[in-house]
């Protein structure tokens, strides 16, 4: 046989029986840091005020009235149409032309939904008075550490707006790297044991985030699941560790030995040091989801105890300890199914109620914990969701989706706390002061991890100037 073929050939074996293919997984990793494909030094552009990232999103459209922006007048109005109340300039969207969206009323230009009122209570919370909805009970207990943006707005009235929100362009668009993928573009690792850019919970609309980065910069999936974090985690026949270890030393020479022909070639580098990686994987990554070394209080204090704060509270525990040992990028979907489990047209206030129930501990958890580790100061959590719900009911007892304006929350990483920023007209349509597109969320987290985007542009890729943002500097310490 060929020599060259029989090493290609026991490469493939060995990939395929002693569970290299978790090779592929390290090498996105490993591409970027040898310059296989052409990304930046890895080194921030300016000082940077935080090292990790967090980012939390609620799939469907929370709503921004029975969270983090509660509208009294809803109360007031409810059953009336918005041009019967004393806000019906709201529906004018000559006043909002720098919001690139439209309100699309009836055949005779009127907006006939009814008013739907407030379907929970709120109330302040901290030294700073923010109100939050009291769904949010847990998280109300920690605003003095939170900055609330209530002036977010975006252009997708679906829920493509979930790709959207994560890349600054409409899904109908060609797409494009998403705040993750950038994020892992431009900095290097801090761990060369563990991937840099993790996901978490369903994804649907995009399963991929590298897009013209390349797949190197795509986010790993992982489940909580010691046993079975990762797809080609383990070997898919039983192999003794010793036989395991010989094999491996079997493909690392017959990589070298292809190495001496080809010297200059940086992928082939990256790519020997990829296998290398996935090896130390294979026990990385199962040491960090194992919780058995946490203590029964902060297993308590992520909501482990009680069946429906569970499952989310795990990944947020999991998402500490990648961050502690130093995991740049982790993003965690909450819903299931296509649109997303936030996604109440109806039976909004027994949905909500339990979706809110689900996250609110362990998200709170997870911020009182991030701040007595002292980790708090350099991970920015980001609490985000694609589009707010309506003002108006629809059927009778739930919202639609609403791009107009809707919250997010962020906390850490040199991000201000007990901050309200922007703010909604009075029943919640419009966001009137302050807008901000969703790439400006992205831009702030950029500039607290010291990256300035116009200088990570790739050669033949031209970006907007809404898809880099602007920084949100009334948040910024």
């Amino acid at each position: 046989m060929n020599p060259e073929a029989s090493q290609s050939l026991a490469r493939r074996q060995m990939l395929r029986y002693g569970g290299f293919g978790l090779g592929s997984i390290a090498l996105q990793n490993l591409l970027q840091a040898e310059g296989g494909v052409g990304g930046p030094s890895g080194y921030p552009h300016a000082p940077p005020k935080a090292k990790s990232v967090i980012w939390l999103f609620m799939r469907g459209g929370l709503s921004h009235m029975e969270s983090f922006d509660p509208k009294p007048a809803l109360n007031q109005y409810q059953g009336k149409s918005i041009d019967e109340t004393p806000y019906a300039d709201v529906l004018n969207p000559d006043r909002f032309k720098d919001l690139r969206v439209v309100v699309v009323n009836d055949a005779n230009g009127k907006q006939r939904t009814k008013i739907y009122p407030l379907q929970v209570g709120a109330k302040r919370y901290g030294q700073s008075g923010a109100e939050v909805s009291d769904w949010f009970p847990h998280i109300g207990s920690c605003v003095d550490d939170l900055s609330i943006i209530r002036s977010m707005w975006t252009t997708d009235n679906n829920h493509g707006a979930q790709v959207q929100f994560h890349s600054g362009r409409h899904m109908l668009d060609p797409r494009v790297p998403t705040i993750g993928a950038w994020i892992h573009y431009g900095l290097g690792s801090l761990n060369d044991s563990l991937p840099q850019f993790i996901t978490m919970g369903s994804r649907f609309f995009d399963v991929r985030d590298g897009h013209y980065l390349g797949p190197a910069h795509d986010a790993v999936s992982l489940k909580v699941d010691p046993e079975n974090p990762l797809a080609f985690a383990k070997p898919e026949e039983a192999i003794a560790e010793r036989d395991q270890r010989l094999g491996f030393g079997l493909v690392n020479r017959l990589n070298r030995l292809t190495a001496e022909k080809f010297p200059h070639d940086p992928v082939l580098e990256a790519r020997i040091k990829s296998y290398e990686l996935a090896y130390r994987m294979q026990t990385a990554v199962p040491e960090v989801i194992n919780f058995d070394g946490e203590s029964e209080a902060t297993k308590k204090l992520y909501g482990l105890d009680q069946k429906e704060t569970k499952p989310f509270g795990e990944q947020l525990l999991a998402a500490r300890r990648f961050v502690e040992k130093g995991t740049r990028f982790i993003q965690i979907m909450h819903g299931t199914g296509a649109a997303g489990s936030w996604d109440q047209h109806s039976k909004l206030k027994e949905k909500h109620s339990e979706l809110s129930m689900q996250v609110d501990r362990p998200v709170a958890g997870l911020l009182k914990d991030l701040k007595q580790r002292g980790l708090l100061d350099e991970t920015i959590v980001v609490f985000a969701t694609e589009f707010g719900r309506s003002p108006g009911s629809q059927g009778s007892d739930g919202r639609d989706h609403h791009p107009f304006g809707f919250s997010v929350w962020m906390a850490g990483g040199g991000i201000k706390g007990g901050v309200v920023h922007g703010a909604t007209d009075e029943l919640g349509f419009h966001a009137t002061e302050d807008p901000h597109y969703v790439t400006d969320v992205h831009a702030t987290i950029m500039k607290q991890l010291g990256l300035d985007a116009r200088r990570l542009e790739v050669p033949g890729h031209k970006r907007l100037d809404m898809d880099f943002g602007e920084p949100i500097k009334e948040i910024i310490a």
